[in-house]
């Protein structure tokens, strides 16, 4: 059904006047019938008959004039939500970030609802790699991650951030004083790594096995701040990314930044390879441009915002 037609008729129904219709729409009176009559030809029926110089429904025709109402009420709403959302007036995002990564995020959460109050935002935390499935699946359309991902993956990505990787240790350890410390260095140490789906334990692991030195791992947690606790205790060696440590109270404590290789948590955005990304995503990914700091190289994608 055109809509057009629908709108001349309800229109001229309204005024109960071709004559009125027409100057109300800023058309002829002949476009007006013109349309009409393709609308009648369309459903098949009659909708209006006159009555001297008046323009009066049939049974069908007030049928018709109370849905199109109804319609064309719900095309200006339409219209208007999109141009609200299109504004960043409406809206909702749920984004997907890692336990060790939502830290950065804070003045971009404060940013984001200060310049766009009408978007509804929420965070969903998750690991690194399952932010990685929920956004492959679909239930997610934006997340972050650490770097890189599978470039033959179904991904694409956003780098915003570089940071080195530090070892953290007892005031006492071999390599205490060192500003770095070579992978090699840690060969017979007793690590202490992110849980075993954390992303970043990935790039550690693909870091040894490229060094070809069989990590010897003494535990694993999924809380960064128990993984200080169990170094200063001597426990192991903890790794962890150097925005993280100054977060941490590691006064007394060895720290040294890992070097050949040199080691980096690179964290990024991610979603859907080729599919469209929503205003409001958009608009997190220009905040996150605006707010969050760290080199930025190699970027292999841009989203306008």
């Amino acid at each position: 059904m055109d809509v057009r037609a629908l709108r001349y008729f309800v229109e001229t129904v309204r005024l109960a006047s071709f004559t009125q219709a027409a100057n109300s729409l800023f058309v002829t009176q002949s476009t007006v019938s013109k349309m009409i009559r393709q609308l009648e030809t369309e459903l098949g029926t009659q909708l209006l008959i006159r009555q001297g110089h008046r323009a009066l429904p049939t049974d069908t025709g007030r049928i018709v004039y109370e849905r199109g109402r109804q319609i064309l009420a719900s095309m200006r709403a339409l219209d208007g939500e999109v141009r609200e959302a299109a504004d960043l007036q409406r809206g909702r995002l749920e984004v997907g970030i890692p336990p060790m990564i939502n830290l950065l995020f804070a003045p971009v959460v404060k940013a984001f609802r200060t310049r766009w109050p009408g978007l509804q935002l929420s965070l969903r935390e998750a690991s690194g790699q399952a932010v990685e499935r929920l956004v492959s699946a679909g239930d997610l359309e934006l997340g972050a991650t650490i770097l890189p991902i599978d470039a033959q993956g179904p991904l694409e990505a956003k780098r915003f951030g570089s940071f080195p990787i530090l070892a953290v240790g007892q005031p006492d350890a071999p390599w205490a004083g060192r500003p770095t410390l070579t992978l090699a260095a840690l060969r017979d140490q007793p690590l202490l790594l992110p849980a075993e789906d954390f992303a970043l334990t990935r790039r550690l692991r693909q870091a040894f096995t490229d060094a070809g030195i069989t990590p010897h791992v003494a535990a694993q947690s999924a809380h960064w701040d128990f993984l200080v606790s169990m170094a200063a205790s001597g426990l192991g060696v903890a790794l962890l990314p150097d925005p993280l440590v100054r977060r941490m109270k590691t006064r007394g404590l060895a720290t040294a930044r890992l070097v050949r290789p040199a080691l980096h948590w690179e964290v990024g955005h991610i979603w859907m390879r080729d599919r469209y990304l929503s205003y409001a995503a958009r608009a997190w990914l220009a905040i996150c441009d605006e707010v969050l700091t760290g080199p930025r190289v190699g970027d292999n994608s841009r989203v306008n915002p």
